[in-house]
Order: C-alpha cells, then structure tokens, then sequence
C-alpha cells in the first residue's frame, strides 16, 4: 500500500506539472537496494536515461545511487536522485538526498492511538489518516554551479 500511495503522489505531481506520465519508465521493486539497483541499472542502460530518479524509499536510492556509480554517471549532474523517507542514511550518502521526510514520531503517535481505539473495541474514526511531509533538499539533486574563467 505504501509504494501505491507513493506512485500516486508521483502520478498527481507529474499532472499538476503538465507532464505525461509514462509507465515505460516507472519500475516497480521492493523496497529494496539490490532490486532497486538491478532496475536502475536497466533503466540507465537503456537508448533514452533518464536525468532524474524518484526512488520510493532510502533503501531505493541508495540502489540508484550505486547504478548511477557503475555506469560512471555523476550524482547530481548527470543524474538528480530524489528519495521518500529521509531516514539516517539519506543525509549520510554520497552524495546526500534529497528527500520527502515522512513524520516518523508523528506517525508512531498515529498509529499508537489507533491501536488503542481498535483494543478498546472502538472502530478507528478513519480508515486512513494522512500526515504532512517535509521536502529536504539536499546535493543529489543541485547540480554545481561551474564558474567560467576569463
């Protein structure tokens, strides 16, 4: 459920940005560095790569990331990665990414409130509850500026 949530939110930004969504380009893995680096490594091979990655969670991106290593490509300037959880390991990476920050301490207070509605024998009030992210960005997706000598 969660990469769905995540794919629609990346369907509704590409819409709201009037570009097309194109399915030939989305892949859909685990959340996982070994999958998400065979993918990526597929994608970056193919005749037209793309010039930027949204990957589903941190794990992802490190794989993308690591793809991008192996085929020589440099990170941001031949390739922007962009990730979704903004754990530890996203301000640790090399280089660091960029990330949608999900509320983890909110989401732990959400979900202990719920399960205790639910162990009271109290329906919970919905069947989905949304938390507000945070974009932080960081260099895998800021290219450096190249000062031109005279």
């Amino acid at each position: 459920m969660a990469g769905a949530a995540r794919l629609h939110g990346y369907r509704a930004a590409l819409e709201e940005a009037g570009i097309a969504y194109d399915p030939v380009i989305v892949r859909s893995t685990d959340f996982d560095f070994d999958e998400a680096l065979a993918a990526s490594l597929r994608i970056l091979r193919s005749d037209q790569p793309p010039t930027a990655v949204f990957a589903a969670s941190d794990a992802q991106a490190l794989g993308v990331l690591e793809a991008a290593r192996q085929q020589g490509l440099g990170v941001p300037d031949d390739l922007a990665v962009m990730s979704f959880d903004d754990t530890l390991v996203a301000a640790m990476a090399c280089p660091p990414l960029s990330a949608v920050r999900q509320p983890f301490e909110e989401l732990g207070h959400e979900a202990t409130r719920v399960l205790m509605q639910v162990a009271e024998g109290k329906p919970p009030a919905s069947p989905r509850i949304e938390l507000a992210t945070k974009l932080v960005l960081r260099t895998s997706t800021s290219g450096r500026r190249h000062v031109h000598s005279q």
